[in-house]
């Protein structure tokens, strides 16, 4: 029964890749690590021209669709209901994509920045300048940019996978590009490589989440982060996104969504309150300036010139890292946007989350600027003796009621590691299931879910507790070359789209899901067009 629907060319390349690299890392690892890490270094030499461009490129493109005729389609049709409140979307689209970062490293980061600025700048490590300078890289790193990198190919797959009525696959989106017969034949292939670089990257994620809670814990309970311990925080971890991807997306996703999202804001307008408020806003108000001052030559900054590294160390690696998780992300983050509008799913996608991103950014880069310049918290020294999850903690420490806090935030930490973890596993489960179109009544098969939650967690667990995340997070990373590629592709129909909305207007016909013109009635608000009813 689980395998009786699967894609095996999906599947099964995907499947063994990743049990080979763990079997790799695990019988050599220091080779395995210098594989990767040239292979990484390769990519990042001679394609940093092109992240920089394609990053810059996609954000452009999504002003330009919004602006254009193409915004006022309705995906699905003109028609289509919407499966969820903009509120219930918003918080899905929020967690999915950059929730669990933005959570920890809005504290670390910066402090690299702050006394590690890139030597071309000309910054004296720790002054006022590399202060504007650490902020402003963070709004770089974390708003505009990688929202617009998931924003694209989402608004291609989405206007592909409801409005044209094509199948549920990466390939769709490249179809009015390459056209039928390209895409039939490499729509597999390029399947099992944006599959492979996600589950890759989700089981590294997954390692070091598990670290931090595991860390974090260990605050209350004494001792060391024990293979027993990682072990426990991980099927925690699997058992409650598998059980929500399982679920469905109204009774699982959306509502473990909708907590996230609440509690993030519980904890921002905590760390408000009682953080360095008017320096937060200052501050951040004045490092705006700057972001926006130099936003195309930072975004385009390759250290070439000068032979300065930090690009490629920052800037670049994330681009990379946001470009191989994107094209699976994608799928989900469509699948979810029928009854809305083009220009309504640019804002639910990349609009509200960046600046979402830019006020969280504002209070808790704010607060560990503040901390280490005028307070000499010692943050730097956490973050280069105990590691990144630590700073955060730290930082709470700081403040009233530390402890009860920490307990929250080791609460939301574990929901943010769920419900970023979910969304994606729906989504893998959709990749490797056959058949599946807006209009079929076929859901993605649930065992499939329980799988790859299943080897996820498992790989996970034998990294961090043996091997070391390391070697298969950077093998993750160089899913971004070729994802870089296939986004680019996908772009193009957008183009084509642009030129001739009709091809989308007129697409979805009478008996597409959701249409109200349908011989079988709509499914409830929150309930997939494809899913079973329980």
């Amino acid at each position: 029964m689980l395998l009786t629907n699967i894609r095996p060319l999906v599947f099964w390349p995907t499947f063994l890749l990743l049990l080979g690299a763990l079997l790799a890392s695990y019988l050599n690892l220091d080779g395995f690590l210098a594989t990767t890490k040239t292979l990484n270094g390769a990519i990042l030499d001679n394609f940093s021209w092109l992240f920089s461009l394609g990053s810059l490129y996609l954000l452009v493109l999504a002003v330009l669709v919004y602006c254009s005729p193409l915004g006022r389609v309705r995906i699905g049709g003109d028609q289509a209901e919407p499966l969820l409140s903009r509120w219930r979307w918003f918080s899905i689209t929020l967690c999915t994509t950059l929730a669990v970062g933005v959570l920890f490293w809005t504290t670390a980061e910066p402090l690299y920045h702050l006394f590690g600025p890139p030597e071309s700048a000309g910054l004296e490590a720790g002054s006022p300048e590399a202060a504007r300078f650490a902020m402003a890289t963070m709004f770089l790193h974390w708003s505009f940019t990688p929202y617009a990198i998931y924003t694209i190919p989402s608004l291609v797959f989405a206007l592909a996978f409801y409005n044209q009525r094509k199948r549920f696959s990466i390939g769709s989106m490249l179809e009015p590009v390459l056209g039928p017969r390209l895409t039939r034949r490499l729509g597999s292939l390029i399947d099992a490589i944006a599959l492979y670089a996600l589950v890759a990257g989700m089981a590294s994620s997954l390692g070091t989440g598990a670290l931090t809670l595991a860390g974090g814990a260990g605050q209350y309970l004494g001792g060391d982060t024990s293979p027993f311990r990682l072990g426990v925080v991980i099927a925690l971890i699997v058992a409650t996104f598998v059980f929500s991807a399982a679920s469905g997306l109204k009774k699982g996703i959306a509502r473990m969504s909708a907590l996230n999202a609440w509690l993030l804001l519980l904890l921002g307008v905590f760390m408000f309150c009682f953080g360095p408020s008017a320096f937060m806003v200052a501050l951040g108000t004045e490092s705006l300036g700057l972001y926006l001052d130099t936003f195309f030559s930072r975004s385009l900054f390759t250290g070439a010139a000068a032979g300065d590294p930090w690009p490629q160390w920052w800037s670049i690696f994330y681009w990379a890292v946001w470009f191989a998780w994107a094209p699976v992300t994608a799928l989900f983050l469509g699948k979810i946007a029928r009854g809305y509008t083009v220009r309504e799913f640019i804002r639910i996608n990349l609009v509200y989350p960046a600046l979402f991103a830019i006020v969280w950014i504002c209070i808790f880069s704010g607060t560990a600027i503040y901390l280490d310049l005028h307070q000499a918290a010692g943050l730097n020294a956490v973050l280069n003796n105990d590691g990144v999850e630590h700073v955060l903690y730290h930082i709470f420490e700081q403040l009233p009621g530390s402890q009860l806090m920490i307990v929250l935030l080791l609460f939301i930490a574990f929901v943010s590691y769920v419900t970023a973890a979910d969304s994606n596993t729906d989504a893998i489960g959709g990749l490797c299931t056959r058949g599946l179109t807006a209009d079929s009544q076929q859901d993605s098969n649930i065992g499939i879910k329980v799988l790859w939650g299943s080897v996820i967690g498992t790989v996970s667990w034998v990294m961090v507790s043996f091997v070391g995340i390391d070697g298969v997070k950077m093998l993750s990373n160089l899913g971004g070359l070729p994802a870089l590629f296939i986004i680019l592709l996908a772009s193009g129909s957008l183009w084509h789209w642009l030129s001739n909305p009709a091809l989308v207007t007129h697409a979805a016909h009478p008996g597409a899901a959701g249409g109200r013109n349908t011989t079988h009635s709509s499914p409830p608000e929150g309930v997939p067009a494809n899913a079973h009813q329980a």
